[in-house]
């Protein structure tokens, strides 16, 4: 089904601080994916934002003679550098195997673990439901488990007191979070204008090199295709640059928002 683009709502600015927790199958996925809005948020709301990337990225090239180990490393430090360049130093690493991921109790319960710690008022994932994209594109699998086992830390995992007693023995009481917000999804809701902090999405995405490329491959290959993408979704809105959003609410001002759950 198209997405009608005259329905979708700007996303609103908030104006109290807020934090922010972000999950990815991928070292990358959340430059590809947010950051644009990430950057946003950080620097014109004063929201604080935890990543939490989920696999090693150990499966992340083709290129012969490359190391899992030594492609884990380079591309956890890729990370690190992409993140700063946002504004983004709270960076948790848990290592589950790159290409086989699955939306396991285990795998919950570490998401539901970093929820409780750091009490997010919004939390952004992948959205799960996504297979096919545009006849172009068949969704990763990693990236549909990583989207299905945050959904479900959100709720009912990290309100919920029965759910994992574990984490109340270390400490970790329930928290509620307000918002969920899907990024490649097919059914948007919300949409962010990122038109003053593209140049910013793209630094940091141009750091993870062992994906992208450098210089003039970066340049005349994902960088002039997303810079696209982002160019076709903007003007569908009426803006620049924009990323979009499926937006779920779980709090108070969710009657404000009219969001069209159809």
């Amino acid at each position: 089904m198209p997405i009608d683009y005259d329905k979708l709502q700007p996303v609103p600015q908030r104006a109290e601080p807020y934090h922010i927790v972000v999950t990815a199958a991928h070292h990358d996925d959340i430059e590809f994916g947010v950051a644009g809005s990430v950057a946003r948020w950080i620097r014109e709301e004063g929201a604080t934002v935890t990543y939490i990337i989920i696999t090693d990225g150990g499966a992340g090239s083709n290129e012969p003679g490359i190391t899992r180990a030594d492609l884990v490393a380079r591309r956890r430090a890729e990370q690190i550098e992409a993140a700063a360049r946002v504004g983004v130093r709270d960076l948790r690493f848990l290592d589950y195997p790159d290409g086989c991921l699955q939306a396991s109790l285990e795998l919950r319960r570490d998401i539901t673990r970093i929820l409780r710690e750091t009490k997010p008022y919004r939390v952004i994932c992948q959205d799960p439901t996504t297979v096919y994209v545009r006849g172009q594109y068949i969704n990763h699998p990693d990236h549909r488990a990583a989207g299905e086992a945050t959904l479900y830390a959100v709720f009912p995992s990290a309100e919920t007191r029965p759910i994992f007693p574990e984490l109340l023995a270390e400490g970790y009481e329930p928290h509620k979070i307000g918002e969920l917000y899907l990024n490649l999804s097919l059914t948007p809701t919300h949409f962010q204008d990122i038109s003053d902090c593209i140049e910013l999405k793209l630094s940091a995405l141009a750091a993870h090199e062992s994906q992208v490329g450098a210089g003039e491959d970066f340049e005349n290959g994902v960088k002039k295709w997303l810079l696209a993408g982002h160019r076709d979704g903007g003007k569908r809105v009426g803006v620049e640059h924009a990323e979009f959003f499926r937006v779920m609410k779980f709090d108070a001002e969710r009657a404000s928002w009219h969001e069209d759950e159809t």
